[in-house]
């Protein structure tokens, strides 16, 4: 049997936090740079505006361990995206 792995697995994400329902995956990327470059734009691109304006934080996480057995392991907290930051960057 063969098993098809990534060479490079996707190894950090973004997750919007809520305070009244699961939380959510915006982005997921190779690196913690990857992911902090493309939260903003995910933000807007995955959430609708209810969602977004219950958003209480958004973590930064770093999978931790072998691709079939690890973790989700919290890095940090990140700036909640808001629409002001999105069209200065544009």
């Amino acid at each position: 049997m063969f098993y098809q792995t990534e060479a490079k697995p996707q190894s950090w994400r973004a997750v919007a936090v809520f305070e009244d329902r699961p939380d959510c995956l915006i982005f997921l990327g190779r690196s913690s740079t990857q992911v902090r470059a493309g939260v903003s734009t995910a933000f807007f691109e995955v959430l609708d505006e209810d969602e977004r304006d219950s958003v209480r934080a958004v973590r930064l996480e770093r999978w931790q361990g072998a691709a079939d057995s690890g973790r989700w392991m919290q890095q940090t907290t990140l700036t909640i995206p808001s629409l002001v930051k999105v069209a200065q960057s544009a």
